[in-house]
C-alpha cells in the first residue's frame, strides 16, 4: 500500500462506534509498545465525547482505516490528539487527509493555532506533520518536558 493513493473518505463522526472503538485500541497498543505510561498522553473515549471535541473517521469501502480528533481551547488555540490509521493502509494519503479535514474544521472554528505532541519513535507521524508545515516548539498546556515527546504547531490562517 505504500506510496499508494486509495479512494477514501474523511468525516465527522461519534468515536462511540465499535469499529472505531477499535481503532483507538490499536493506537493504544501502538503507543504503548513504543512508550512508558507517563510519555503516553492519550485521550481516553469519554474525553473524546466532549463537546469541545471533534472527532473524525477516514473510511475505505465503509470501514474505518483512520482517525483523529481536534480539541478546541477557548483561547483560539487547539490540539490535535488521536491521529492514528491503521497499519495496512499507511502510506496511502488517509494521514494526510484526517490532518487535512482537522485543520478545515479548526479554521471554520477560528482557531489560530494547532499544537500536537507525539512521540520521537512515531516517524510517519513526524514525518507527516512536518510535509504539513508543523514546526517544533516547547512544551504547551500541562505538558512537561520529556525527552520522550516532540511539540510541534502550525499557526492556521483563517478566512
Amino acid at each position: 500500500m505504500l506510496g499508494r493513493r486509495i479512494m477514501h473518505r474523511v468525516g465527522q463522526e461519534t468515536p462511540q462506534q465499535p469499529e472505531v472503538v477499535d481503532l483507538l485500541r490499536q493506537s493504544d497498543a501502538f503507543s504503548v509498545a513504543l512508550y512508558p505510561p507517563e510519555s503516553n498522553h492519550l485521550l481516553d473515549l469519554a474525553s473524546l465525547l466532549a463537546p469541545r471535541v471533534r472527532f473524525f473517521v477516514a473510511r475505505l469501502d465503509e470501514k474505518a482505516v483512520g482517525c483523529g480528533a481536534l480539541v478546541l481551547r477557548p483561547d483560539g488555540l487547539a490540539e490535535l490528539k488521536r491521529m492514528f490509521v491503521d497499519p495496512s493502509t499507511r502510506g496511502s494519503g488517509i494521514g494526510r487527509s484526517i490532518l487535512d479535514a482537522i485543520e478545515t474544521a479548526a479554521r471554520l472554528e477560528q482557531v489560530r493555532l494547532l499544537q500536537l505532541e507525539t512521540g520521537i519513535h512515531n516517524h510517519a507521524a513526524l514525518a507527516l506533520y512536518r510535509r504539513a508545515g508543523y514546526s517544533e516548539r516547547g512544551p504547551f498546556g500541562s505538558y512537561r518536558p520529556d525527552p520522550l515527546s516532540v511539540f510541534m504547531e502550525k499557526p492556521l490562517h483563517l478566512a
